[in-house]
């Protein structure tokens, strides 16, 4: 397999309704969890979680760089476009670290934004002035908090030292990225989406830590990703709604 190859910031189309970005997710809620991904020859066996890692980072990169550069050129005030060109920055530089991640682990990761995505990247375009400037901050802010707790749940679980690596990596973009969104001023704190917490169970983070369990408790793939399908689809519907207030 030839090596992935990261990627510059580019334009993306019309938005999506919340509605298609949750039918996608339960469409593939049934196939996802637990299940095993094969790695080329020479490659290694990387489970769901880890690959829920590889792709959301990527993902995230793949849309929030070409955002960045957007507010860098058109943001209404100066401190958002200050931002927008250090978060453009820094996506890079993290987009090179999971593609240099991804070709170690023979893991194939995607090369484009959603559909979604790239509805975002579209509004962003449309608009201008002081709706920009909150179209980009709500967005982000939202996109941030959304892949946090994903990747501290593989974090914690991941069995790959490639993969806990990029995980502290992310982490450390992630969070810088919020307390520079968070900065302007713009985010609209009571409206932001509750946190997506695991449901109970035996092998659930609540349940774990309702028990003192020690620190070697383990976190399912399952349970990677229904904190992941709970935070996009909170964060998807609270962002529609902050927007259309706005």
């Amino acid at each position: 397999m030839a090596p992935l190859r990261t990627v510059r910031r580019r334009p993306g189309r019309r938005m999506h309704r919340a509605a298609m970005l949750l039918i996608a997710i339960i469409a593939g809620v049934g196939v996802l969890p637990g299940v095993a991904i094969a790695a080329p020859a020479g490659g290694r066996q990387l489970n769901a979680a880890d690959m829920t890692l590889l792709n959301g980072v990527r993902l995230a990169g793949l849309w929030e760089m070409p955002a960045g550069q957007m507010a860098a050129e058109k943001g209404q005030s100066a401190k958002v476009r200050e931002i927008g060109a250090g978060i453009a920055g820094e996506h890079q530089r993290l987009d090179e670290l999971v593609v240099e991640a991804a070709n170690k682990l023979g893991a194939t990761i995607p090369s484009e934004p959603t559909a979604q995505q790239k509805g975002w990247l579209q509004e962003m375009k449309d608009a201008s002035g002081a709706r920009f400037d909150q179209i980009f901050v709500t967005r982000l802010r939202v996109a941030h908090g959304s892949i946090l707790p994903v990747i501290s749940a593989v974090r914690a679980s991941t069995r790959d030292a490639t993969v806990r690596k990029l995980c502290e990596d992310a982490t450390d973009f992630v969070t810088h990225h919020m307390q520079m969104l968070e900065s302007t001023g713009l985010v609209r704190w009571p409206e932001l989406p509750p946190a997506a917490l695991p449901a109970p169970g035996k092998d659930g983070l609540l349940a774990a830590a309702g028990a003192n369990a020690g620190p070697q408790v383990g976190v399912s793939s399952t349970v990677v990703w229904l904190v992941f399908l709970a935070a996009l689809g909170t964060g998807g519907i609270a962002t529609y709604r902050m927007l259309r207030r706005s």
